[in-house]
Parts: C-alpha cells; sequence; structure tokens
C-alpha cells in the first residue's frame, strides 16, 4: 500500500465519537458499515468509533480487490490490521459481526497489539457439520447447493437468504434491507467471500486467542446455533458468552437496544477492574 491515505479511502474509512478509547466495528458477509447505525451512536461519547468496509463492499475502492486476498480470511483479517494501522490506533475494542467475528480473532492472533477485546456477535468457526463432535448447522453438500445457487441466480438467491438470516418476518423491512445489501455486491465479489465465509474452519484458531472475548449468541440464530456459541466459549481462552433474547443472526439491525446493553455491560465491568 502506497500510503496511509490509500487505506482510508480502499476501506472508506468513518472515524467519530468524542473519546479516545478506540472501537472498531467489522461488518458480516453481504453487509457494510451502514448496518451499524442503530448500534455505534449509544458510544460516541466514550469511544473514538471507527467504521470501514472490507474491499468489494459498500464504497470501497474496488481497484484494490484481488481475488486471491480475498479468498481466504487472512486477507480480510489484513484490512482490519491496514485500517487500525493506518489510524496507528492499538488496543482496540473489536466488535465484529458474524464472519468479522473470526476475521477478527486472525486478526488479533496476527498482530495483538492492536487488540484489547473482541467482542463477537453470531460466531462461527466451522458452518460444516463435523460429526461426532461438532455440530456446524450445515452438511456440506447444503453450503455447495447455496454457493451454487449464488452463482447461477445470485437475486434469487439474496430473495430466500435474507430473511433466513434476519428471522424476524413480521418486521420484512430488515430483510429487504439485508437482501439490498446483498445486491449491491458485484456477485462474483461476494460467492468469493461466501466461499472463504462458509468452507473456512477457524477451530484451531480459537485455541490460540490471546486477546479476552464476548460472544453474543442470538436465540434461534439459522446460520450460528446455541451449539457453535457454546463450543466458541468453551475452547476460547479468556472468553464468555451472553444469550441473547434477540433472534436471528443480526442483532445490530433488529435488537439494537439489546445489542448495545450487553456489549456496555461487559465493557463497563472492564472498568470496574
Amino acid at each position: 500500500m502506497n500510503s496511509d491515505i490509500d487505506i482510508i479511502k480502499r476501506n472508506d474509512v468513518k472515524i467519530t465519537g468524542n473519546g479516545d478509547k478506540p472501537i472498531i466495528f467489522a461488518p458480516g458477509f453481504g453487509c457494510d458499515q451502514r448496518m451499524w447505525r442503530y448500534v455505534t451512536p449509544a458510544f460516541k461519547e466514550d469511544y473514538l468509533i471507527i467504521t470501514f468496509d472490507y474491499v468489494g463492499a459498500g464504497k470501497t475502492d474496488l481497484q484494490f480487490y484481488d481475488p486471491t486476498r480475498y479468498s481466504q480470511l487472512t486477507g480480510y483479517a489484513q484490512d482490519v490490521i491496514d485500517v487500525l494501522s493506518a489510524l496507528q490506533l492499538q488496543e482496540a475494542i473489536f466488535v465484529g459481526h458474524s464472519v468479522s467475528s473470526m476475521i477478527g480473532l486472525i486478526a488479533s492472533i496476527q498482530d495483538p497489539k492492536y487488540f484489547e477485546r473482541l467482542i463477537m456477535i453470531g460466531p462461527s468457526p466451522c458452518y460444516i457439520n463435523d460429526p461426532p463432535d461438532y455440530a456446524g448447522g450445515f452438511e456440506l453438500s447444503a453450503l455447495e447447493g447455496l454457493i451454487d445457487l449464488m452463482e447461477k441466480n445470485y437475486i434469487h438467491w439474496a430473495n430466500q437468504f435474507a430473511p433466513m438470516i434476519i428471522k424476524n418476518a413480521d418486521r420484512p423491512n430488515l430483510s429487504n434491507e439485508l437482501e439490498e445489501s446483498f445486491c449491491s455486491t458485484d456477485p462474483i465479489i461476494a460467492v468469493n467471500f461466501a466461499r472463504a465465509t462458509f468452507f473456512s474452519d477457524n477451530r484451531e484458531d480459537l485455541l490460540k486467542a490471546t486477546v479476552p472475548s464476548l460472544v453474543l449468541q442470538c436465540a434461534d440464530d439459522a446460520i450460528a446455533p446455541k451449539e457453535v456459541g457454546e463450543y466458541i466459549h468453551r475452547h476460547t481462552p479468556g472468553s464468555e458468552i451472553r444469550f441473547m433474547n434477540a433472534t436471528g443472526h443480526c442483532p445490530h439491525l433488529s435488537h439494537p437496544r439489546e445489542t448495545v446493553a450487553i456489549i456496555k455491560d461487559y465493557l463497563s465491568k472492564l472498568q470496574d477492574k
């Protein structure tokens, strides 16, 4: 990268908030930083808030998209490290949704000085069932079928997948927003990220964690079921887990008050120590 300015532009980095402590919000697959808009205002008085997008999403600079780099979660982890390095920030609170939870974990293992805590919303280290000891929620054939549908009819996939993720049928506006977010991404880029997301296995990385973490486990989550959250908690040193009343996989959209309350409670207890 030629300069820090390139990274700020590349990842469409936004900085707000009045505090000194950095807190960075990382979006999940198919999402962009706008998805955090119901959560970030609650932290503006006490934190320096960083939002960004991975290259290929939102308003990032697509000239920097490298399909080889972004075929692995390590490429996305490097985006996180690049952003924090460009801003000259260390010991940040990292809040990651879905696959960004593992991306943050990978980044913290690679360069722990940038991270003080990891907050994982709906995380999964492996989406594929591996009996008898691990239930990720999906059979390999189901995920291969999902990728096949994305490649053949991306719009139809987005229409079918968004409601399953949101799981709040009485609020179709949320599913519509997620569907629109999916459809705003180049399908080729989205499929590449989907492969990196759904076919990765980061279970061994859990044991390498050196940064304390909080797992937010939603109820009735079709993407990261309860057993997965409990697995992460059992296998990640220094982790805590909170079970949410929020249903679905996107509580920062569907239940932002509960999401904020749990995160703030976790961080306040750290300050009291």
